[in-house]
């Protein structure tokens, strides 16, 4: 019998670093499998992205205020996701996210004041996700106002290593990661047989993981302000700007969501860094199957219940 290989390719997918770690029985069924993965990621990224003025996301927004658009069963029922975690984040996530008006935020050195309130609830008033409407029987959005714009920044990535986790396993793949630029979902075991494990960055040295996690057959998303942030007056506030306030957030450092679904931690990750640490593990402990890691301003970590069971 061969003896069983580890095959990993790296490269740029979605605008983003995407690397694929198969067990295979031969390099060349691993390098096949991974082929068909980032074949699907591709076809992924040509539906959402905004890069592309045919894009079906980029067709909904174009077509914002004036008539719904005839897309995908597909993008449907991805948008009717994104919506449904809209309503259990009460608005912390949002697809419409892409309606902001960018002008107010640059977040570097020049950023040395914060908009008043008015100036910044001005830039959000396009984002709301309940002016999305759905037809599935006709297979329709309809972008209520001229000017929205919905994006799949905060699910789309998870998304992707979903679909390519579920290519690589019909291919036969018993065991494999799928890091879709921080997103993970891994399934079986390393070549060793020991778990699949993953660090989660210091916030203050992000190259040093704080600890370690057995993730097999699960995935994690992390979001959080430790890479782009701004400091005004002595507050650290991050590049995540509260959909409802127009203001960035600030308070939680890091977001870590464990969870079955690489699209469902993706979409969850920012929405608590959203909802801070009290009420975005509320959230979380209300959820089945749902474990997140919290690290606040001040580098305490938090965890939510069931943290150990996973």
């Amino acid at each position: 019998m061969a003896k069983a290989v580890s095959v990993n390719q790296v490269l740029k997918l979605m605008g983003n670093r995407f690397e694929f770690t198969v067990i295979a029985d031969s390099e060349q069924e691993g390098n096949s499998a991974i082929a068909a993965a980032i074949e699907e990621v591709q076809r992924i990224e040509a539906l959402l992205t905004t890069f592309s003025d045919l894009s079906q996301t980029s067709l909904i927004n174009a077509n914002a205020g004036l008539k719904p658009l005839r897309v995908d069963e597909e993008v449907i029922n991805l948008i009717e996701r994104s919506i449904r975690v809209s309503e259990i984040t009460d608005g912390a996530f949002d697809i419409t996210y892409g309606s902001i008006d960018k002008r107010l935020w640059n977040f570097d050195q020049d950023m040395t004041s914060l908009p008043d309130e008015e100036t910044a609830l001005k830039s959000v008033g396009l984002i709301d996700y309940k002016n999305v409407i759905l037809n599935k029987a006709q297979s329709t959005v309809y972008l209520k106002n001229k000017g929205m714009r919905i994006g799949f920044g905060g699910i789309g990535k998870g998304y992707a290593a979903d679909k390519a986790k579920s290519i690589l396993q019909h291919l036969g793949m018993k065991s494999g990661i799928v890091n879709a630029a921080g997103d993970l979902i891994t399934w079986g075991t390393q070549i060793n047989g020991h778990p699949w494990t993953v660090g989660i960055a210091d916030p203050e040295q992000t190259s040093r993981p704080f600890s370690a996690l057995k993730i097999s057959d699960m995935a994690i998303a992390t979001s959080g302000s430790y890479e782009k942030y701004v400091t005004i007056n002595g507050k650290r506030y991050s590049h995540t700007i509260d959909p409802k306030t127009g203001l960035p957030v600030s308070g939680v450092k890091s977001v870590s969501i464990i969870c079955p679904s690489a699209e469902l931690a993706d979409a969850l990750a920012t929405p608590v860094v959203v909802m801070g640490v009290k009420v975005g593990l509320e959230l979380i402990n209300q959820i089945k199957d749902v474990a997140c890691i919290v690290i606040d301003d001040y580098d305490q970590v938090f965890t939510s219940n069931n943290i150990n069971v996973i």
